[in-house]
């Protein structure tokens, strides 16, 4: 043979030695993990080759699946309601998961290993799917989607005894069958979800801190008496009318300015959202006392799952002292979700305790027996009974004939705090009007919610928690206390 072929022979069979090697390393090291890469389309192909398990709303699934007949995929996702439920179920299609349908997607493709018999385990062979049964409320989360009607906003309501969330609703809102599947109208839809000004794929009841306005002076109320400056929300404090923010010039005013806000008491203060008693009460306390008050009720909680992972709700660490003023009356850097903020109503009308939210009670294998179980979720002191008992009266106050009397129900004890809150440079963004409030019937069933309306309608000037707020919450408590 020619000596140059020879060589050139050795050589391609080193090269081909050398190719086969590092496919058997590949294999041997990195097989796992390639083939559970987000990015390998087989593991996306294979799970829709399975019809999947369902969210469970009041003992009915909200979710399904449809063969399709066309494509790399055999089923895809289907909703009903859809636009009534995203907000608690997410999407799910090839294009990836969010909220329950991305926690619990091994659940409901059947590849969670708790749902596998020994000798499914050893073959490796599909599990019939499981379920995930929510909290969710239907009344509750019809009641604050159609009152909510096409403003922009959310609203979230809790059961105060067991932290289960009973509603989570965010409009505009859209409907996640439209983007399930991976036809040409899917694209298109997709694409106009994502380009839509509104954002109607974000989630506002839990993913969208904005400013909470007058709703945080309800924290500030319980460091106050927390912290023993004040010994009753009828004791009169030192709140000079309007009150110059320590250090500058600026005066904050009351919007009613006929209220009777000089060195009023917090139940007169909260009953007339008075500016003036909350920023110098935060200027009194100072910042560090009301940051541990809000981190008590959940603020700057980085790691708050729901179990879907709320964005954090912000009380600021560096303020001077006009800042913790304008802090004290939801301003400044102050951002909530309105999770965060029935979060605090919840804890007020449960005596102190703030009891971890929650909006999935089991999941389920594929015979809808439990593999997990909430249980008793964590609850945590995070103030007395008693100022827990004295801001629920004073926040009656303002529901019976303050600023909140559109959330009265009839034969029930109703407490509340409006807010609104400004943003935008220079303060030239529309207002966002809040309302959270808890609601209690004669049997000692409760519910706490909040909403805010971030975009209505309304002109500027009759942008109040009052009027687009509160009949909202009044609706979704009316709705979870009924029967």
């Amino acid at each position: 043979m020619n000596r140059t072929i020879r060589r050139s022979s050795v050589v391609i069979l080193l090269f081909v030695f050398a190719l086969l090697l590092r496919i058997t390393w590949i294999q041997v090291s990195q097989g796992t993990a390639l083939a559970e890469d987000d990015d390998n389309r087989r593991n996306t192909i294979e799970q829709y080759g399975y019809p999947f398990g369902d969210i469970i709303v009041g003992g009915k699934p909200v979710t399904g699946s449809q063969r399709v007949d066309s494509g790399d995929f055999t089923y895809k996702r289907t909703y009903t309601d859809g636009e009534l439920y995203s907000a608690v179920t997410g999407y799910g299609s090839h294009r990836g998961t969010t909220q329950l349908e991305g926690i619990y997607q091994d659940v409901l493709n059947g590849s969670d290993d708790r749902l596998k018999n020994p000798l499914d385990l050893l073959t490796g062979e599909h599990t019939k799917p499981g379920n995930v049964v929510t909290t969710i409320d239907p009344k509750v989360q019809k009641a604050g989607y159609e009152a909510l009607g096409d403003k922009k906003g959310a609203a979230v309501a809790i059961d105060p005894d067991s932290g289960a969330i009973l509603g989570a609703v965010s409009t505009p809102s859209y409907d996640p069958a439209r983007i399930a599947g991976s036809g040409e109208k899917d694209q298109k839809a997709w694409k106009e979800l994502n380009e839509d000004e509104d954002q109607p794929m974000i989630n506002r009841a839990l993913r969208q801190p904005v400013p909470p306005g007058s709703t945080f002076k309800l924290v500030v109320a319980a460091a106050a008496l927390e912290d023993g400056l004040y010994s009753s929300v009828d004791e009169r404090t030192d709140s000079p009318n309007p009150y110059t923010l320590k250090g500058t010039a600026t005066k904050l005013e009351n919007e009613n300015k006929a209220a009777p806000c000089e060195d009023a008491s917090i139940r007169t203060g909260l009953r007339y959202s008075c500016n003036n008693v909350f920023a110098k009460m935060a200027t009194d306390l100072g910042k560090d006392k009301v940051r541990a008050q809000a981190e008590k009720f959940g603020f700057n909680d980085k790691e708050q799952d729901v179990p879907v992972r709320a964005a954090t709700s912000l009380f600021p660490k560096e303020m001077d002292e006009a800042q913790t003023g304008l802090s004290g009356v939801g301003q400044f850097e102050v951002t909530a979700t309105p999770l965060q903020i029935a979060m605090v109503s919840q804890a007020i009308a449960e005596g102190g305790e703030l009891v971890d939210p929650h909006m999935v009670s089991e999941v389920q294998d594929g015979n809808g027996d439990a593999v997990e179980e909430t249980g008793d979720p964590g609850r945590h002191r995070v103030m007395s009974e008693d100022t827990a008992t004295q801001l629920k009266s004073a926040m009656q106050t303002v529901v019976e004939t303050g600023t909140g009397t559109n959330a009265q129900i009839p034969g029930m004890k109703v407490g509340g705090k409006t807010g609104t809150a400004q943003h935008g440079v220079d303060n030239s963004g529309k207002p966002y009007a809040w309302f959270t409030s808890y609601a209690e019937n004669s049997a000692g069933k409760k519910v706490a919610v909040a909403v805010v309306v971030e975009d209505s309608d309304a002109e500027r000037a009759e942008v109040s928690g009052n009027g687009l707020a509160a009949p909202i919450a009044q609706r979704m408590m009316e709705a979870g206390l009924a029967g």
